[in-house]
């Protein structure tokens, strides 16, 4: 296996931002995600906020575990986003008919809103991040990133994959 980073030999390669490429990805993601917030900024939601509601929204989940499980936090900090997002009026609960224990995650027309005007600003800012790549280079990075990601966790491209279906 290459040794990339060695953080004896070579301790630059770690500590200069331009080599670090977990750092470079940090930046990159803070950046896009505050270029999405600023097209929200009418609906006053923070990307915490409309991750759940689109979520909802495209049919990829409907209960706060499987809403918590695919943006990765816990239960209880779902549970305390859905209640801000239900006063908002962008979200509301229904107990399962068939399951009284589970509540289901409905999405207000509010809600469909935030998605509609989501979706749009995602594909800009990613477009804009892409500008100037081909489509080549394109597929390329986003395999480079899979098997970034799968190499640190496998079950996040697993999940992805499912997500997808």
């Amino acid at each position: 296996m290459q040794e990339f980073y060695n953080h004896k030999k070579n301790p630059e390669h770690i500590e200069r931002a331009f080599d670090n490429i977990g750092y470079l990805i940090k930046l990159l993601n803070e950046s896009m995600t505050n270029s999405i917030e600023q097209y929200m900024q009418e609906f006053e939601l923070t990307a915490s906020q409309w991750h759940p509601i689109v979520l909802i929204g495209l049919g990829k989940a409907d209960t706060p575990a499987e809403i918590a499980r695919l943006v990765d936090v816990d239960t209880g900090a779902m549970t305390r986003t859905l209640d801000r997002l239900e006063k908002k009026e962008f979200i509301y609960r229904e107990r399962s008919k068939t399951d009284r224990r589970v509540i289901h995650i409905k999405i207000t027309p509010k809600g469909y809103r935030v998605t509609d005007k989501l979706m749009p600003a995602v594909a800009e800012v990613l477009n804009q991040s892409l500008k100037g790549f081909s489509y080549e280079e394109f597929v390329l990075f986003r395999s480079l990133l899979l098997r970034l990601l799968s190499n640190i966790d496998p079950e996040k491209v697993t999940q992805i994959r499912h997500m997808d279906e």
